[in-house]
């Protein structure tokens, strides 16, 4: 793995390197950093060069000023400078991104679709696509107000409340590092790794940064569907099988019929990638390569 630092507008990010080929960028969700996609990255860089990062704010990327709120466009436009970093023959390139991190692949795939060869966009949670976009928006709103008032703890818990399906089944989970965490240890008789630890350290570091900076103006975006649409042929969304009754899955669903793009089950819930990396980095290739 290489590592790197890129200097954007209000930040300088942290950025991982493993493979080669043509270039993956792999962006992080909800409060995860680069850490959270070093199984997926090993298992890939066969046969892509695969990019990871911190996103600005988090981790070790650095803000140049104090934390305000984020908006995808910013992020998206991070990407666009790593993709002219690691691409300098302006080959165009694959990126993935899950839960928030999705939201700003369609910003990108919106506003620069010439930089991308391939977009796999897993559970983007654009509360503005749902039937009922006011009742989505006043969910994240009190997480945010739950996080003000009680701290992390008890946002994280108004967060699974909200968004468990009506049958309250084992799908009641959040978009944050304790779950993250939690299914990606399960099963391990002998705990986290050292780097898994760490990992998630920061991801618990970073949440109050995304339940009051990102969460809701994430969540909140209104993506370009004539821009998506025109674009849909490199457009692949992602829906977890065992999540499809959850806020997520059925905006990225909609999300999907109204562009016309392809959709592609993946293993798991919407936090797939951690519950099993090696069968959900396997569907992951096949989006890609398909």
């Amino acid at each position: 793995m290489r590592t790197g630092r890129l200097d954007v507008p209000g930040a300088t990010l942290h950025y991982e390197v493993r493979g080669c080929g043509p270039l993956l960028v792999m962006m992080p969700g909800g409060s995860a950093d680069a850490g959270i996609y070093d199984a997926l990255a090993v298992g890939l860089a066969d046969r892509w060069t695969v990019a990871t990062f911190d996103p600005r704010g988090y981790s070790r990327s650095t803000l140049h000023g104090p934390v305000t709120d984020q908006l995808p466009r910013t992020h998206s436009e991070d990407i666009a400078r790593l993709v002219e970093l690691l691409s300098p023959d302006g080959a165009p390139v694959a990126v993935f991104g899950s839960s928030s991190s999705a939201v700003v692949a369609l910003d990108l795939l919106s506003s620069r679709p010439g930089l991308l060869s391939r977009v796999v966009a897993h559970e983007p949670p654009l509360v503005e696509l749902l039937p009922d976009p006011a009742a989505g928006r006043a969910l994240f709103a009190a997480v945010r107000e739950s996080f003000r008032r009680d701290g992390v703890e008890a946002a994280m818990a108004t967060m699974a409340a909200g968004l468990a399906p009506d049958d309250d089944s084992e799908q009641q989970r959040g978009d944050g590092a304790d779950d993250d965490h939690r299914s990606a240890d399960a099963g391990k008789s002998d705990g986290p790794s050292p780097e898994e630890a760490a990992t998630f350290r920061r991801m618990v570091a970073n949440l109050p940064v995304f339940l009051e900076h990102v969460l809701c103006p994430f969540s909140g975006y209104v993506p370009d569907l004539a821009a998506l649409r025109a674009a849909a042929p490199k457009l692949v969304v992602g829906v977890g099988r065992d999540s499809r009754a959850m806020l997520p899955a059925v905006a990225a669903e909609r999300l999907a019929r109204r562009v016309g793009s392809g959709t592609v089950d993946f293993p798991g819930s919407h936090i797939g990638l951690t519950e099993d990396p090696v069968a959900f980095g396997a569907r992951l290739r096949e989006a890609l390569l398909g």
